[in-house]
């Protein structure tokens, strides 16, 4: 009996590329039955819903959404920043100075991104910020309760910031508490000292309300550690805080010239002094004498 011939592969129907790829190659899509009937895993993480639907705008005039989104973008790096500052504050009190110079240095990278989040506000012109300006009402950022415990965590104390807080019981409590607690360059100036260098016994036991002043000996002490082996975790612990203390100034230098576009020299939301309130923040420098001891180095 013959043989049936072999069929030539020409002549083989082709497989279909659907079910060649199904049973060859590993499943690249998402599986899309994720969530049904449910709030997706993504969703129960970010709560994207959530932020998504925060902006409540005030007026008709198109330019209020990116201006309401854009503050509510550096709300949100402001709570990044002070949790990293208070993780780098907790690990330099029990002298861990790798988890404190990797939180340092994540709120760099940060600090860059906040800072960025003015380009969408830094060309507006004065009409086009009138335009939804009375929508903010008696709002000024300066009464933003997670910027004030940042800068709290700073250094830049100041009692008197709790009062605009006192109807929001929850805010008011996490200042005060912020208030009464050793800033982040306290813990820096503790970590010197348990480390043999002669930081000022009245700069250690200082009132933590009160802000931190420049002091003569605090500046001695950081133009030794310059000036020692460029290699150690003291000078790198320097620059690193060198680091946050310039970005902190150009943020603050970038609110200024965004302000001072947008409405010159008139009175400022929220009944401060607009440009001339920025301009007296802006010429301080958090971290005063990291910057001073440069010149005896």
């Amino acid at each position: 009996m013959s043989q049936p011939s072999p069929t030539h592969p020409a002549d083989r129907a082709p497989a279909s590329p659907d079910a060649a790829s199904s049973e060859a190659d590993p499943p690249f899509g998402p599986d899309l039955s994720i969530g049904a009937g449910a709030p997706t895993p993504y969703e129960d993480y970010v709560r994207a819903s959530v932020l998504t639907h925060l902006q409540q705008l005030h007026s008709d005039d198109p330019g209020e959404m990116v201006f309401l989104v854009t503050t509510q973008v550096m709300e949100l790096w402001f709570t990044a920043l002070v949790h990293e500052w208070h993780t780098a504050a907790e690990a330099l009190r029990r002298d861990d100075l790798p988890v404190a110079m990797d939180a340092l240095r994540r709120s760099t990278w940060e600090l860059e991104a906040l800072n960025a989040a003015w380009k969408p506000l830094a060309r507006l012109t004065p009409a086009q910020f009138n335009a939804y300006r009375d929508a903010l009402g008696e709002g000024s950022g300066f009464q933003s309760a997670m910027y004030r415990r940042m800068e709290f965590l700073l250094g830049e104390k100041s009692a008197s910031m709790l009062v605009p807080h006192r109807g929001s019981p929850q805010d008011h409590a996490a200042l005060e508490k912020a208030l009464h607690e050793p800033s982040l360059y306290d813990e820096v100036l503790g970590l010197l000292a348990r480390r043999g260098h002669p930081v000022p016994q009245d700069v250690l036991r200082r009132d933590p309300t009160r802000r931190h002043e420049a002091d003569p000996a605090v500046e001695e002490v950081w133009a030794a550690v310059f000036a020692g082996p460029q290699d150690s975790e003291l000078v790198r612990l320097g620059e690193l805080l060198t680091d946050v203390a310039e970005l902190v100034w150009r943020w603050r230098n970038d609110h200024l010239v965004a302000t001072r576009r947008a409405m010159g020299a008139k009175m400022g939301t929220g009944g401060s002094a607009g440009v001339a309130w920025l301009e007296k923040r802006a010429r301080k420098n958090v971290f005063p004498e990291l910057w001073t001891a440069r010149s005896h180095v």
